[in-house]
């Protein structure tokens, strides 16, 4: 038996007792990033041959490494896709790490499996899929959206295959010119065309542009990919008008809601999601919009034996597995090892339930029409586009990106606020991205208020 010796106990407990002190922070600091040269001569050569023993290393990290990030997790970090997780999905990733369980098979982990697959029933359920619809959580929506494709290619070959038609020359995927940029980069790995649809004046993919792009795009076409809420808008596509062509010319239909698609759990919202539940998969990143931490992905098909055929990996070693008949995440996506990482949500979820959830996301994007009001009040400002969830992007008369970027820069260094500039059609603007409960009016009109500061 391992014997724990005293050093071991005395880490451990100082690990304890970082862990309860980034809890119990009100909100955690902001921070900021450090240069290299600066992280060199402050935290200096910590791998040797001999160790510097866990007590150092945890002050460096502590000190030095932890303060030169960024806390995702403050209610004023507005760029990019911030994250909220809540306290009961943060002290359960601390169990599922200590816990060492595997996720990737029934055998060895189905408790953490069962509960997963609940979650993810509970998410299909949302989105009007069927009691059978399944799938896996990832790492991201990059992932998650790689997989999902592979899947409908995967689908559309075994059709042609089996109908004794010629594969075509080139496999092709439509989605909107506003997609996400995992998609580029999905159709980079599986060397295949990307076929950008124009969207409308407000940033919504329709039916007609995707049907023409579909005439215009001759054989080879496997998916229909649109957007339920895009990272720099939050616009959601026309999901029923493209359910309805991606139907009509029985291609998969796969929608992209890794920011998003939370946004279905809002009774004011739930109407932009109309035609989702026509999707043969989707995704939805719970570290984005459902509280949970870094790093989670769902990945949900309509027919989960779709994503198994394409992605269940075959070797001697894992007949075992591959012969039980049982149920393992890792063969519904481009992944084989992997954590159980839909538990702290499944804590999160259950602890909390699921109207908490949906209150949570309901007052963030009630939040962006209040802030987007003040926008719209201020004569210095404008609104680039109403917002449809919870991103805000606006202008300020005069600025160009310079001065957006001086302005981001003094806000950071003062740890009030993590708002860096974004652009559209080439010209720059700023962009709040509101994902976080305890975001709060007044520090977003104090933020407004500091763009009129002098430099």
């Amino acid at each position: 038996m391992h014997e724990v010796n005293d050093d071991s106990i005395k880490l451990r407990e100082e690990v304890f007792a970082y862990a309860r002190k980034r809890l119990e922070y009100d909100p955690a600091p902001l921070d900021g990033p450090q240069s290299p040269a600066w992280l060199k001569e402050n935290a200096g050569q910590t791998i040797s041959e001999s160790g510097i023993g866990g007590h150092k290393a945890l002050e460096i990290f502590s000190e030095i490494l932890a303060p030169a990030t960024i806390s995702t997790d403050h209610p004023n970090y507005l760029s990019f896709i911030p994250s909220a997780p809540t306290e009961a999905s943060k002290l359960f990733d601390l169990i599922v790490s200590a816990s060492a369980i595997y996720g990737g098979s029934w055998m060895e982990g189905a408790g953490a499996v069962y509960a997963e697959n609940e979650v993810l029933a509970w998410l299909a359920s949302e989105v009007g899929l069927p009691e059978t619809a399944g799938g896996v959580f990832v790492q991201g929506g990059t992932l998650g959206n790689l997989s999902a494709l592979v899947a409908a290619r995967h689908s559309a070959a075994k059709k042609r295959t089996d109908a004794g038609i010629a594969q075509p020359t080139k496999w092709k995927f439509i989605c909107s010119a506003e997609a996400h940029s995992s998609l580029k980069s999905a159709a980079a790995v599986m060397d295949v065309e990307i076929i950008k649809a124009q969207v409308d004046a407000n940033g919504h993919l329709r039916g007609d542009s995707v049907a023409a792009a579909l005439s215009e795009a001759g054989d080879g076409v496997f998916a229909i990919v649109a957007t339920a809420g895009t990272t720099n808008f939050g616009i959601v596509d026309k999901l029923d008008e493209i359910a309805a062509v991606a139907n009509q010319n029985k291609i998969w239909f796969h929608v992209d809601g890794a920011y998003g698609l939370a946004g279905i759990l809002s009774p004011e919202s739930r109407h932009l999601f109309a035609g989702v539940e026509k999707a043969d998969s989707f995704i939805v990143d719970p570290h984005k919009w459902l509280f949970a931490p870094f790093d989670a992905c769902a990945l949900i098909y309509r027919e989960p034996k779709l994503g198994h055929d394409a992605h269940t990996q075959h070797g001697e070693y894992l007949d075992t597995l591959t012969d039980s008949g049982d149920w393992n995440p890792s063969d519904y996506a481009y992944n084989l090892t992997r954590r159980p990482r839909g538990l702290p949500l499944w804590f999160s979820l259950a602890t909390h339930g699921v109207a908490a959830y949906r209150e949570g996301v309901r007052k963030n994007i009630s939040l962006a029409r209040q802030i987007a009001d003040e926008i719209k009040r201020r004569p210095d400002l404008e609104l680039v586009r109403e917002p449809e969830l919870s991103v805000v992007v606006f202008t300020k008369h005069g600025w160009n990106l310079a001065k957006y970027d001086a302005w981001s820069a003094k806000l950071l260094a003062r740890g009030e606020a993590f708002v860096v500039p974004s652009s559209h059609l080439g010209k720059p603007n700023a962009r709040f991205a509101i994902v976080n409960p305890r975001t709060d009016l007044n520090a977003l009109i104090a933020i407004l208020d500091s763009m009129n500061e002098e430099s």
